[in-house]
C-alpha cells in the first residue's frame, strides 16, 4: 500500500533560493546580466519592472526551461543551474503560477489539484485535493469543470494545484493581470496569507507595484536585465536606490535645488531639512525628489500654487500644481478640500525622506505635466 509522500518541515531561517550573479542571452543579445538575490525559507520575494525587462527570464531559467550563460542558482542547498550543467525541471521540485492560469479544461476541479500527485495513494491523494481546496476556499468545488468557476476561483484552483506536491519553491508570472482591479487586489492578499500559512518560499514577477507591494517582504526593482535595488516596499518609496527606482516606484517629480551643509537644501519651495544621502558638498547642484505626500495642503500658508489638474481618488484628491516657476509639483489632498481648476492654493513642505540626485547623474524623473 502506497503512503503519503510527506512535505519536509520547513527549516526557517534557512536560504531556500540563491542566484549567484546569473546572467542569460538570446541570440547573443544580453536579456539578464549578473543577477543575484536570495529568499529565505517561508519569504515572498518579487521582480517589479516594465516590459521586456528581464523579470519572466529570470523565472524560466529557476525553473529550469533556460541554460544559464553565467552564474548558478543553487535551490534548497542543491546547484541546479549553473554553466554547462542544468537539472531537468520535474527534479527541482519547483512550482509555478501562470497568468493564464493553464488549467486542463477536460479534467475536473479536483483531478486538476492532483495532477501533479500521481505517486501518492488514492486516498492521501484525495485528502491532499481536499485540505487544498478549503484552503483556497472552494470547498465542495472538486466536481466542477474550470469552465464552470469564475476568474478568480480559476487562479486559486491554480495555485492549489502548484502547491499540491509541496514544492520547495513556487514561482508566479503574473499571476493576476487577468483578473479586474479589484478581484486582483483581494485574490493577491488572500495568495499571501495561503503561502504564509503553508510556509512557502514563493517568487513573483509582476509590473504592477501596488501587487508588488500587497504580497511581497522584498522587491527587486529590475531594468534592463539588471536589479537596481533590492528591498522593502517602504524603502523602495522613501529610500530608492537611483533614479530608475525612484521614477518606477510611485509617483513624485524631481525640484531642482542647492545643497547648503550636510543637513539642508534650498528648493523653491522652501530649505528642506534632514540627513543628505549623498557626499556632495556646499553649492552642489542636485535634483529633489518630492512625493505627493511631501507637499501638504494648508490654507494658512503664503506659498501658494494653482490648480492645474485634478485626480478624484475617492478619499483623496491628487492635484497637480503650477508653482510661480511654471514647475508643477503634486500634491496628495484629503477630497474635502475641493478645489477647482485655476483656483490657488496654499502649500508647505512636510518631508520626511529627503533623497536627492546629482545634476550631474542620468535624470529620467521629471516633473509630472
Amino acid at each position: 500500500m502506497m503512503t503519503t509522500p510527506q512535505c519536509p518541515l520547513p527549516v526557517h531561517g534557512a536560504t531556500q533560493l540563491e542566484l549567484k550573479g546569473i546572467s542569460y542571452a538570446y541570440n547573443s543579445q544580453s536579456v539578464v546580466r549578473n543577477l543575484s538575490l536570495r529568499l529565505k525559507q517561508g519569504d515572498i520575494g518579487c521582480l517589479l519592472g516594465p516590459s521586456g525587462c528581464g523579470k519572466t527570464t529570470v523565472l524560466r531559467v529557476i525553473a529550469g526551461f533556460e541554460k544559464l550563460a553565467e552564474g548558478s542558482i543553487v535551490l534548497a542547498g542543491e546547484t541546479v543551474s549553473r554553466e554547462g550543467y542544468t537539472l531537468s525541471p520535474e527534479k527541482r521540485r519547483v512550482g509555478m503560477v501562470f497568468q493564464d492560469h493553464a488549467l486542463f479544461p477536460h479534467l475536473s476541479v479536483a483531478y486538476n489539484i492532483a495532477f501533479g500527485l500521481k505517486d501518492w495513494g488514492k486516498a492521501e491523494r484525495e485528502e491532499r485535493v481536499e485540505t487544498l481546496l478549503k484552503m483556497v476556499g472552494l470547498p465542495n468545488t472538486g466536481s466542477k469543470y474550470p469552465h464552470e468557476l469564475s476568474g478568480g476561483q480559476q487562479q486559486r484552483v491554480a495555485l492549489a494545484r502548484a502547491l499540491a506536491p509541496c514544492p520547495s519553491l513556487l514561482l508566479l508570472d503574473e499571476p493576476f493581470s487577468s483578473l479586474d482591479v479589484d478581484l486582483r487586489e483581494r485574490i493577491g492578499q488572500e495568495v499571501r496569507e495561503i503561502l504564509k500559512i503553508q510556509g512557502t518560499t514563493a517568487l513573483l514577477v509582476t509590473h504592477d507595484q501596488f501587487e508588488a507591494f500587497a504580497i511581497a517582504d522584498e522587491i527587486g526593482v529590475m531594468n534592463e536585465g539588471e536589479i537596481q535595488q533590492w528591498d522593502s516596499a517602504y524603502n523602495l518609496y522613501h529610500r530608492p536606490a537611483n533614479r530608475f527606482v525612484a521614477d518606477f516606484v510611485g509617483e513624485g517629480v524631481l525640484m531642482p535645488g542647492v545643497v547648503l551643509d550636510e543637513r539642508q537644501v534650498e528648493t523653491e519651495l522652501g530649505t528642506i531639512v534632514g540627513e543628505i544621502p549623498l557626499a556632495c558638498g556646499a553649492g552642489c547642484q542636485v535634483d529633489v525628489l518630492l512625493r505627493p505626500d511631501d507637499i501638504l495642503h494648508d490654507d494658512a500658508s503664503t506659498l501658494q500654487a494653482e490648480v492645474a489638474k485634478k485626480a478624484f481618488r475617492g478619499a483623496d484628491i491628487l492635484y497637480t500644481l503650477r508653482l510661480p516657476s511654471e514647475r508643477k509639483v503634486l500634491s496628495l489632498v484629503p477630497s474635502h478640500h475641493n478645489h477647482a481648476i485655476g483656483e490657488k492654493i496654499g502649500i508647505r513642505l512636510a518631508v520626511d525622506h529627503v533623497v536627492t540626485f546629482r545634476k550631474d547623474q542620468y535624470s529620467g524623473l521629471g516633473a509630472q505635466g
